[in-house]
Formats: structure tokens, sequence, C-alpha cells
């Protein structure tokens, strides 16, 4: 005999007999959507007001309905509000609770609304605060960049292309390019929120409510810039859901790069940088190990956030317009995107300023490697060599220093002469690492001049 179970829905005027006890709990949503609930009340109380206003509700009812939605709201904050699986979803628990406070009036706030348009508009209203939090830990983590490339604006660094050394760089100069990898990511929250802050309600189930509704009073009070221009688009859209996850795993992945260097920089074999012990852990059984797992975590933690962007573009490219079922799918990947990228963003955020950087050890590297021989080609054309024949005779210098050991600095003046009679005994002023960056001092460029440009230029834009 199949379990049914005897709770009475609001919806079941239609139905003969009651829900089954496992589809009760199979499709219920108030498990995770219950987190909605600050954004549930607030919806609540601006339909609320926008009712009266245009007559539908008394005062009095009015007064009474908010009185019942702050009474709610302190229960839930107070953890004293049961909910319920058989009323499956935070509005629902929200109304039964609120007509149980205040009686017949309760019953009269969804008056010109539907679960449609009110999940909507929770989740517009949830997602505005959350991207004004992503983007203040954006700046955060930006701020502390800036920071660290300031204080090692003149540390110089191996460059990498192919993860061999290429040229010398700054340090400041390569933390500087995570930040426009930031400032990016930042903007683009920014301009998504535009698009988050249209408001839903009034869309009832679909075709909007043959009630006299002041959408545009509604969307006043919760401070959305307007209501949805079509009702049957404004209950089908997740649009701002997706490119909120597709901003996340895009941010992620900057950090899952960084995190990647980070990662590298700190291991023995690079010796670059020092993570503070408080982002570290240790081994069970080896005990000279400093695991670096923050950057180790936040790596991973980005596949999860771009599953979850694959799982919700799969959830609604099958779905014909207005509400589905389906849609209650996009929640806890859209939950869990929003808590790990911000976990992600603060372990950052708080990481970065405290890294320590081993500017012996960079130098090192950056002298080996022949990081200096494009500036070599460079002198040799501003002496009049074609280019690709200064390519060559650097390339072969390259190969008598590998054959010989010795890096370009350590040839004898003769020995460079032999390959190019337009070398000169100036040459080894362009060859040092100094004189490599400091020659690099355009606009962009990683001169520790134009390095403390530019960090003010992005102070300026962080302002």
């Amino acid at each position: 005999m199949t379990d049914k179970t005897s709770h009475d829905k609001p919806w079941g005027g239609r139905f003969t007999e009651s829900t089954d006890a496992f589809v009760e709990a199979f499709t219920a949503s108030v498990s995770f959507d219950q987190r909605l609930y600050r954004y549930d009340i607030e919806g609540s109380r601006a339909h609320a007001r926008m009712l009266a206003h245009v007559g539908v509700l008394g005062n009095d009812e009015r007064d009474a309905i908010l009185d019942g939605l702050d009474r709610i709201e302190r229960q839930i904050e107070a953890g004293e509000f049961e909910w319920s699986v058989s009323l499956e979803d935070v509005h629902m628990n929200i109304e039964a609770r609120l007509t149980a406070l205040i009686g017949e009036a309760g019953k009269k706030l969804h008056t010109g609304r539907s679960r449609n348009d009110q999940v909507a508009t929770d989740l517009r209203l949830y997602l505005r605060d959350q991207i004004d939090a992503v983007c203040a830990e954006l700046r955060r983590l930006q701020t502390g960049l800036l920071d660290l490339a300031e204080r090692e604006a003149d540390t110089i660094m191996p460059g990498f292309t192919h993860l061999q050394v290429a040229m010398p760089v700054t340090f400041g100069h390569h933390m500087l390019a995570w930040f426009e990898n930031l400032q990016r990511d930042r903007d683009r929250f920014t301009d998504s929120r535009a698009r988050v802050n249209v408001m839903p309600l009034g869309a009832a189930a679909l075709a909007g409510t043959s009630f006299p509704i002041d959408r545009h009073y509604t969307a006043k009070l919760l401070g959305f810039d307007a209501p949805a221009e079509n009702s049957l688009d404004a209950v089908s859209d997740r649009d701002f859901v997706i490119e909120f996850c597709a901003n996340a795993a895009l941010t992620l992945t900057h950090l899952s790069r960084f995190s990647e260097e980070l990662i590298l920089w700190a291991s023995a074999q690079f010796d670059f940088i020092d993570l503070p012990d408080r982002f570290c852990t240790g081994s069970s059984i080896m005990p000279q190990k400093k695991n670096p797992d923050v950057p180790e975590l936040v790596r991973g933690k980005t596949g999860r956030v771009t599953g979850h962007l694959m799982s919700l573009l799969m959830l609604m490219k099958g779905q014909p317009l207005a509400y589905n079922k389906d849609n209650q799918e996009d929640k806890e990947p859209l939950f869990d995107s929003v808590d790990t990228l911000l976990g992600c963003l603060r372990a950052f955020a708080d990481m970065i300023p405290a890294v320590q950087v081993k500017a012996d050890n960079m130098r090192r590297a950056a002298a080996s490697g022949y990081s200096t021989a494009t500036d070599l080609a460079d002198y040799l054309v501003r002496k009049g060599v074609p280019f690709r024949d200064a390519h060559e005779i650097v390339g072969s210098a390259v190969r008598i220093g590998i054959d010989s050991g010795r890096d370009l600095t350590e040839m004898e003046l003769s020995e460079l002469q032999a390959l190019s009679p337009a070398i000169g005994e100036d040459v080894f002023e362009v060859l040092t690492l100094e004189g490599s960056v400091s020659a690099r001092k355009h606009f962009g460029g990683t001169a520790p001049q134009q390095v403390r440009a530019a960090i003010a230029r992005a102070r300026e834009r962080l302002a």
C-alpha cells in the first residue's frame, strides 16, 4: 500500500487524494530555499504595501500583515521557526505561519501574485546582495595586491612563457597583472547587477493579474530599477542566475591560475615566496612538510563552480516558456556557487597581504636561463643589425653559454664581438637585470617607475 500524507495543501482544492509521502519529500525545496526567508519577507512587505496603496487591502489588514511578517522574521532569526516539508518551500511556510498568527488577513497576502513571480523576485533580491558582497571581497583582494605590488615594485623575478624563463620582470608588475584580471571580474559583476535589478513581482503565474496592481510602486519600494517588461519572461528568466555563475566560474579560473603560481613559487624547487603558516597545513607522516592547502583548495573548488554553471545551462536548455518545476533545481547550484566564491575570495584577500617574497632567490632565478637575451637582440637592432640577424647572433651566443655553463653576462667581450662587430663595450649595461626591466619604461611596462605609476592609477580606479 502506498504511503500517503494527510496534510492539507493551499493548492489542494482540485485534488482527491493526498500527496505521496515520498513525492512530498522529493519535490520539497524548503531544506535549501529557506535561506531566502529574509528576501521573501521583504518582497511580501512591499507587496502588502502596494495592495493597500491600490485599495485591494485595507490599511488595518496591511498593518496586521506587516506586524505578522516582522514577528516571523524575528522567530526565524532566533531559531524558533519550525520549517515544514509538507508546506514545500519557504514561501508557503511563511504564508502558513502568517495566517496562523493573524488570521484571515494572512490569506489575502497572496492576492495578485504567484509563487512563480515570488521566487524570481526573492532570487533577484538575494543575488543583488551577493553581488555586492562579491564586489567588496574582490576590492579587498585588489587592495592587498596593490599593497604587495608597491612593496615589491623593484623586486626582480624571472618572467615565464611556457613555464620557461623568458625575460626579467618586476614582482610588482606581476601582481598588477592579477589586479587587472580581478578588475575585469569586478566589472562583469557590476555590469550584471543591472540585469539582476529588474522586478518580476506582479507577473503572477505567467500572464499578470486582473487586480489593479502598481508594479512601479512595488519596484520602488524594493529598490529595483524597473519592473520586468513581459510577464512570461519575468517568471521564465534565469539568465541572471546563469550569468552570475558564469562570472563566478571565470573569477575562480583566475584565482585557480594564481593559486598554481603560488603553489609553484612556495615549492622548494622555486622557493620564491613563503606563505603564512596560518594558511598552510602539515603532513601526518612527514614532519618537514608545509602544504599550501588554501591555494590548492581554491584550485580544486574552481571545477565545482564550473560544474554548477554547466548544470544550470543544461537545466534551462529544454524548457518551454513560463515556470517549470525544473527551475527548483536552480537554487542549490547558485547557493553553492555564491558560498564557494565568497569563501575563496575571503581566503585570498586574507592571505595575499601576508605573502613573504624571497627577493634574493627570485633574482638568482632571473639571472639564469639567459633572461636578458632579448635585450642583447634589441641592442644589436639599435646598432643597425636587422632583427632576424640579431636573433641568430644572440642564439649563437646562448649556444656558447649553454656549452660552457655561463650566462651572457659572464662571457668575454671578445667572444661576443666575434659573433658581431656591432657589439661594443657598452653591451654589458643592457645585459644587467636592472637595465632590462628599467628599459621597459613605457605605459604598461615592467619598469619600477611604470609599476608605481600603474599602482597609483589602480588605486584611483578602486576609489
